[in-house]
């Protein structure tokens, strides 16, 4: 089975080779990288050999999410080297900006078993840990063979997900079994990883860990009139902030900006594309839609920006630019994406809309709903008339604000609970109970 999974593996490689060199050859994607995912670490790496914890956080949201819990593990364990990995470009930037504790930052290596081998020759990990939907069964496989404990963080399946890995039930039964914990997010995501054949008594509820990586909105944070004055946007001119947009989502927002600008013609769009190699093609979008069009990068340091539109052409600034919008959209919603993100803006007590789309984030999106913390919106009709009654409805802008910062703040704890799972696996210094429950199977009766 194992090795008809390689195989499928590598005949995928090769049908999507075409593709991969165009990426390679427009956007400089996997240029420099390859050498690392074929398993190839410079040794001056892990030059000494010492044991590490690895953690693989695929792409900028989920590595966002990591990094709490990331300098909790550095704390509980100061003997072991830290490691972390990622699949995007964005992500491996921001990893090497953003945790200057950790011992390396490299890209994953592909799940073919020479190469795993490769990797954790060098990385010599004693706890593996993958974010949220990271099923490599050949990793898997090699890590249980060294003795190398293993665990899913923040696990999830999607709705959208979950028909597919229960195709394959009999294959990820064997491969779950090479997984020691599961930390699932949810009470549903749980009973998802149990139905795809992981062992109940390995599946924990800890929560979601994007509640916790969420830094308070205290005095310590960079305030709203800080950033205002960054962007040299004055604290009266209104501010809408769309992020984390996607392919065809572009050309609804800036409908709904046209028309937001007939009633408040100082406005300005902060539009965020989620992908980097998609920065020039929004900012030529946003320019024949007749827009004034900048991005981040070329604003004035010293004069307020003229623009109507400001293409965020940064990684890692939408966080905090979500705290200048009196409105927000979260973006991958109105296509069929998954959806992202909703709680960055929660955290500033931002009014948030989304679209329909929001598998990946589903139990989150729910619970904004009915708690009227956030708007779904399921038409560009429905979008249009969400954002300009927000616009121009304080009071009910201040009251969904209020609610979706107080959901954030009620559902942290995810953290703690995941890192008592973890000791199990790796005790640290000090060992303290657990207070965590097991997932149980509800019985037939």
């Amino acid at each position: 089975m194992y090795a008809l999974y390689t195989a499928v593996i590598v005949l995928v490689a090769l049908a999507a080779s075409p593709w991969l060199v165009y990426q390679a050859v427009r956007y400089r994607k996997y240029v420099g990288s390859l050498g690392q995912r074929f398993g190839s670490l410079p040794v001056s790496f892990n030059v000494d050999g010492e044991a590490s914890i690895w953690v693989h956080a695929v792409s900028v949201g989920e590595l966002l999410t990591a990094r709490p819990l990331i300098q909790a593990l550095r704390e509980r364990h100061p003997s072991l080297r830290v490691f972390v990995s990622t699949t995007t470009r964005s992500a491996q930037e921001l990893a090497r900006r953003s945790l200057p504790d950790v011992d390396g930052v490299f890209y994953f290596p592909f799940d073919l078993g020479f190469v795993v081998r490769r990797t954790l020759d060098l990385v010599r990990p004693k706890l593996f840990l993958m974010m949220e939907t990271e099923i490599w069964p050949n990793l898997l496989r090699e890590c249980r063979r060294r003795g190398v404990k293993t665990a899913v963080v923040n696990g999830r399946l999607s709705g959208r997900s979950f028909p597919r890995y229960r195709l394959a039930r009999g294959f990820f039964q064997t491969v779950l079994a090479d997984v020691d914990r599961i930390c699932a997010q949810s009470e549903e995501s749980a009973r998802r990883f149990v139905d795809i054949g992981a062992a109940p008594e390995r599946v924990t509820v800890t929560g979601s860990l994007k509640f916790d990586s969420l830094e308070p909105a205290g005095p310590g944070q960079a305030r709203k009139e800080r950033v205002l004055r960054y962007l040299r946007f004055p604290a009266t001119r209104p501010v809408w902030v769309a992020g984390s947009t996607m392919k065809g989502e572009e050309t609804q927002v800036l409908r709904v900006f046209r028309r937001l600008k007939a009633s408040h013609p100082s406005a300005v769009l902060v539009l965020a594309p989620r992908h980097p190699e998609r920065f020039g093609d929004v900012l030529t979008l946003a320019e024949q839609e007749g827009f004034r069009t900048v991005r981040r990068s070329d604003l004035p340091i010293d004069a307020e920006p003229r623009a109507d539109v400001i293409v965020l052409d940064t990684i890692g600034e939408l966080a905090t630019v979500y705290q200048v919008g009196q409105v927000v959209f979260v973006g991958g919603s109105l296509v069929p994406t998954g959806g992202h993100n909703v709680l960055e803006p929660a955290i500033y007590g931002k009014p948030v809309v989304f679209g329909p789309h929001m598998q990946n984030f589903a139990e989150i999106a729910a619970a904004f709903v009915a708690n009227d913390a956030g708007v779904q919106v399921t038409s560009e009709a429905a979008f249009e008339d969400a954002v300009l009654a927000l616009m121009t409805d304080p009071v009910r802008r201040a009251r969904l604000g209020a609610a979706a910062r107080a959901l954030v703040e009620a559902n942290r704890g995810a953290k703690m609970r995941t890192l008592d799972v973890l000791d199990a696996l790796l005790p640290p210094a000090a060992s303290r109970p657990s207070n965590v429950r097991p997932f149980r199977v509800p019985s037939s009766s």
